[in-house]
């Protein structure tokens, strides 16, 4: 799946994976060394993430179910605890630097691009 900054634009992730258990979206980005450029991972649902035993700085998008950008933290440090967002179906964690690149505030628009092309979307 892909996640387009409609507002903007811009492609913020073109690797992304979803978490599908309750197992999964505990465990989030614990244990690995770092996101490769394009890749990201999309938590939902969820309202609130931590960077406790995390290895790097990343990037974190609280999205409404709209795909409106909630709420943004740029190179998020290890040892934290971001605030509660209520509104959030979910959080787009993100390589370090990505959300600053690409522009992304609070208020954009976010799609999720599944790469299912229907009959009507094909010309």
């Amino acid at each position: 799946m892909k996640i387009i900054n409609q507002t903007r634009g811009v492609v913020l992730a073109e690797n992304v994976r979803v978490t599908k258990t309750a197992k999964e979206r505990m465990r989030g980005l614990l244990g690995r060394d770092g996101l490769d450029p394009g890749e990201a991972l999309y938590i939902s649902p969820c309202t609130s993430i931590h960077s406790f035993f995390m290895r790097f700085v990343f990037d974190a998008a609280f999205v409404a179910r709209d795909g409106s950008v909630l709420h943004v933290i740029s190179r998020m440090k290890k040892w934290r605890i971001s605030k509660i967002v209520p509104r959030a179906a979910g959080v787009l964690e993100l390589a370090e630097g990505v959300l600053e690149n690409t522009g992304t505030i609070k208020g954009d628009i976010l799609v999720f691009d599944h790469g299912i092309k229907t009959e009507s979307s094909v010309a």
